[in-house]
């Protein structure tokens, strides 16, 4: 428990104290993110907020990871940093989405491979059991691939991806730390500090974004979190297990994950690349309602924390039937937003057409010119 007070409040400590020097070095070396047409902010803002809190994240894991805990932890500290020089060299000079696909793989493989951390069971999903070892390691690349992408790409709002990634890694640390799992807890709870810190500078009005640097790492933490939960709490051995544990790990992740499942089914339905930029989040959708950034951000972390909720009530009906209870209830408040920001388009749209009408235009008619001879022979104009 000491563990987990003292890397809260050394992530916390570093955290903010490093972000106002983050700010003055992005201001000194023009390190701002520039707004476009697709984005919603209107001046240039720094982007090294996810340093700060990579430093007091990494430290506090560090430090305070208990001593016998050696492995797994050597290869996490390398997946995380891996992933942070990665986000780090997207924000200064831009990556190739291929490139950025290949850092987080490297990331990955050296949790999944080397830290032997897999999704072995779907628990009872759609009746299945354990699963093939390479089907189980597709599943857990495509799982990490899949949450880090997911934070990297709701950070389009002032203090989103911090406030999901603070609950989320607050609530799984809360589990590991009830579980007696203390590495993982002082992880959840070492990142939670971090984000808690940060969002300080990032709630609107924004004085600094986290960048690629840090929702690419807010994402590879909380896929390694959410794979372990899953270990975890679908053992029956353990202090705390869950039923239905895949849909439960689901509704923690609802919002980025989600969002993202759907924003690439979106884009790669009309032939696009599921990497490509647009609007059609969610977040853009409340923005597009007349939320404010701090609205949007306060209703999304309000309904994670609400399908968090059910899903734990609700774990008793079975992995199938909760995991399509949740993600028909996304669909279905989802379909609700498009529904109004179309309607409200429209209204916009007709109300800023002007009808001109044809206004008639007096018509001055002119005789025509007779010239006739005098007879002196001089032409006269009649």
């Amino acid at each position: 428990m000491e563990n987990v007070i003292i890397a809260t409040v050394l992530s916390f400590v570093i955290t903010y104290f490093a972000i106002p020097v983050l700010i003055k070095v992005a201001e000194l070396k023009h390190l701002y993110d520039e707004p476009d047409e697709r984005k919603s902010h209107k001046s240039r803002i720094p982007t090294l907020g996810g340093l700060g809190f990579f430093a007091g994240f990494l430290l506090a894991t560090a430090v305070c990871a208990p001593a016998q805990q050696a492995f797994p932890l050597q290869y996490l500290l390398a997946a995380f940093f891996i992933i942070f020089i990665v986000g780090m060299k997207d924000d200064i000079v831009g990556l190739s989405p291929v490139k950025k696909l290949i850092g987080q793989l490297i990331a990955a493989f050296a949790i999944i491979y080397l830290g032997n951390l897999q999704i072995q069971s779907m628990y009872g999903f759609f009746g299945i059991g354990q699963l093939p070892y390479h089907f189980s390691l597709l599943l857990t690349y495509f799982t990490f691939i899949v949450v880090i992408n997911a934070f990297n790409l709701i950070d389009g709002v002032d203090g989103l991806a911090g406030s999901i990634g603070m609950l989320v890694s607050a609530v799984l640390g809360a589990y590991f730390l009830y579980s007696n799992e203390l590495l993982y807890a002082v992880m959840g709870f070492s990142m939670a500090a971090g984000l808690a810190a940060f969002l300080i500078y990032n709630i609107t009005p924004a004085k600094i974004f986290m960048g690629d640097t840090g929702s690419l790492l807010v994402g590879l933490v909380n896929a390694t979190l959410i794979v372990k939960f899953i270990e975890i709490a679908g053992n029956p051995a353990s202090k705390m297990p869950l039923q239905a544990v895949p849909a439960i790990a689901f509704a923690i992740l609802i919002v980025p994950l989600f969002d993202t499942l759907r924003v690439f089914a979106i884009r790669m339905s009309r032939g696009r690349s599921p990497f490509t930029a647009d609007r059609h989040h969610i977040h853009h959708y409340m923005l597009a309602l007349g939320l404010s950034h701090r609205q949007t951000t306060l209703v999304a972390v309000l309904f994670n924390i609400c399908f968090i909720g059910m899903a734990y009530s609700l774990q008793n009906i079975g992995s199938t039937w909760l995991l399509t209870l949740v993600g028909g209830t996304a669909f279905v408040l989802t379909s609700v937003l498009f529904v109004l920001k179309r309607r409200k388009e429209t209204v916009k749209a007709a109300a800023t057409v002007v009808v001109a009408e044809p206004v008639e235009v007096p018509q001055t008619i002119t005789k025509p010119k007779i010239l006739r001879m005098n007879p002196e022979g001089v032409l006269q104009d009649k």
